[in-house]
């Protein structure tokens, strides 16, 4: 199974419209980070976790060719924006499943009310089949085993996955012990590290150091990070052995 990070950048991406922060004018292609996603896929199976308003230029550069399924953390913008990029796939696949709770499904039928309806269905609008996430549910994507993640986001649900000895978890700022669980034995695990400061609703630097202290994984990939953070290498030089900060268009096998 192979990991593709589409991107690894926060809301707004790196760099930032308009700023002029040292690290958004770096020349670094490490230091330009396009909104997160990642996509895992073997020979056979290809799924995408997040789709947000880079899609369209991260399927170019990855040169994804088919897409089984989307798995949805949550519903914000830099996460969901990029659904009608999703077209080319189903004039040649067909409909394709998003996996998404329940919440965040009622989110996008009323922000994208075209891809969902019924009837009189513009012909060329994105094709989706909405099935509904529940915490402790597992399902399964062709080979893959998905296990939901039940994190908190600030005050907002969201969930990471793990699929075989891989663990996905973005926006998250506090989870349970018993969702911890889950995770512990995973080969990698890919968390967000926003910046050194604390935050209301992200993991901090140090935040996602203490969670990888907690779960042991064999290697960990920071991601969701934005410039705030400081440059990529400057900031690599200082973790500890094994975690590493992920960057756009990194592929890691597992």
């Amino acid at each position: 199974m192979k990991v593709y990070f589409l991107g690894t950048g926060t809301s707004q991406g790196i760099p930032v419209i308009g700023s002029h922060h040292s690290v958004c004018l770096s020349d670094d292609f490490k230091d330009k980070r396009l909104r997160v996603s990642v996509w895992v896929h073997d020979d056979e199976n290809s799924v995408v976790i997040d789709c947000g308003p880079d899609f369209r230029q991260q399927m170019l550069t990855s040169k994804c060719p088919k897409i089984d399924a989307i798995l949805f953390t949550h519903e914000h913008s830099d996460h969901t924006a990029g659904i009608d990029d999703i077209r080319p796939f189903n004039f040649r696949q067909g409909e394709i499943e998003i996996y998404a709770h329940k919440r965040v499904i009622k989110n996008l039928e009323k922000r994208f009310d075209y891809v969902f309806e019924k009837e009189n269905k513009y012909p060329g609008a994105p094709s989706l089949k909405a099935i509904e996430v529940s915490n402790n549910k597992d399902f399964v994507v062709g080979n893959f085993k998905v296990s939901p993640i039940d994190a908190m986001h600030g005050n907002l649900q969201v969930f990471g996955f793990r699929i075989n000895d891989f663990a996905y978890l973005t926006d998250v700022k506090t989870i349970a012990s018993e969702e911890v669980e889950k995770i512990k034995g995973v080969k990698v695990l890919v968390i967000n590290a926003l910046r050194e400061e604390p935050h209301h609703s992200h993991f901090s630097l140090q935040d996602a150091l203490d969670f990888v202290t907690l779960v042991q994984p064999e290697k960990t990939y920071l991601t969701h990070i934005s410039h705030l953070l400081g440059f990529h290498e400057e900031v690599q030089k200082k973790l500890p052995k094994n975690v590493f900060l992920a960057y756009d268009n990194l592929e890691i096998s597992i």
